[in-house]
């Protein structure tokens, strides 16, 4: 799961004051421990003073270095079953075990050079975040009317444009549950208004959700991304090229609806093909056909979405204008 450097970055961020928030905790209860009981601060100190000696005793050599040691542990034994018997007669149940913000990397956010489990967490958190800023927030599958459209069926499609829209409805939650390594792209295609964008962010939100690195751009966002990164690069533009292009799974929302030009047509044929030979996912949606794609680009760009994504074709009534009726 490829995470953009952006997120990564304010995973860290936020692990680093979750850090520090708990061991200025741990401190504070310590603090706190040795004014109300004086005798563990003297205890602290008897125990650091041991570990020092013990370590003289081996450095130094001669005499009975084992022995030293054996009585080192044994006070230090004593002195710790003390510790723990004043910590439950005064304190809650784990007021003072200074525990880390994570057990497994103590907060580091890496085991070796693999990423912990907190950090991949909060990356997954501010993925979802950010994804939260761009699409609507109701957007979730529970969320989805069937009601908006026909239950007359459609002469062309032999069925009614709801149960066609259930079908969709049911594919699209079946592809954000099982999304991973592999999955298939899509191509959502129909009038404006009928739901498109709404269960394409729903998608974007379950796969997120699950772990994954999703970005969701529409697509003149997108394309001026592109253009920016091409002719007046800098780091930031950059970085978000590279987002595009490595994340497990990109949403290109109103593809038709950005200018049209010779910059967009090469820009989109190469995401295409780039994405296509990486075998990263992509879902598109477009209120154009086919015949309106080859036209709009180009043969190949519309080959290219014929041929390597699943259409789900969307029919129905505007939604938006049936809202304002109020229906």
């Amino acid at each position: 799961m490829a995470y953009s450097n952006e997120v990564v970055r304010l995973a860290k961020q936020r692990l680093a004051s979750m850090k520090a928030d708990r061991e200025s905790e741990n401190l504070q209860h310590l603090m706190d421990a040795y004014a109300r009981v004086p005798r563990i601060r003297q205890i602290d100190a008897l125990l650091r003073r041991s570990m020092v000696l013990a370590a003289q005793s081996v450095f130094a050599g001669g005499g009975d270095a084992q022995g030293a040691m054996d009585k080192v542990k044994e006070e230090n034994l004593s002195l710790q079953q003390e510790r723990q018997r004043l910590a439950a007669e005064h304190f809650a149940p784990g007021y003072l075990d200074e525990t880390p913000v994570c057990e497994h990397c103590g907060g580091n956010g890496y085991i070796g050079a693999q990423m912990c489990s907190c950090l991949r967490e909060l990356c997954r958190q501010e993925q979802t975040k950010r994804l939260s800023l761009l699409a609507d927030p109701n957007a979730r599958f529970e969320n989805f009317r069937l009601d908006y459209y026909s239950d007359r069926p459609d002469s062309k499609f032999g069925a009614s444009p709801r149960k066609l829209m259930e079908y969709t409805l049911q594919t699209c939650r079946k592809y954000a549950l099982e999304f991973g390594a592999g999955s298939e792209n899509l191509l959502f295609a129909g009038g404006t208004g009928l739901g498109k964008t709404f269960l394409s962010a729903c998608i974007a939100r379950v796969v997120a959700e699950r772990g994954f690195s999703v970005c969701y751009e529409s697509a003149s966002h997108l394309f001026a991304k592109l253009e920016k990164e091409r002719f007046n690069p800098d780091e930031l533009s950059r970085a978000q090229v590279a987002e595009l292009m490595d994340c497990d799974l990109l949403i290109l929302d109103d593809l038709g609806t950005e200018l049209p030009g010779n910059f967009v047509t090469a820009a989109l044929y190469n995401l295409l093909n780039d994405r296509i030979l990486s075998g990263k996912a992509m879902i598109v949606s477009t209120n154009l056909n086919a015949q309106e794609l080859a036209q709009r680009y180009s043969p190949q760009i519309a080959s290219r979405l014929q041929g390597n994504f699943k259409q789900k074709i969307f029919l129905g009534e505007d939604i938006r204008i049936l809202k304002n009726r109020g229906f």
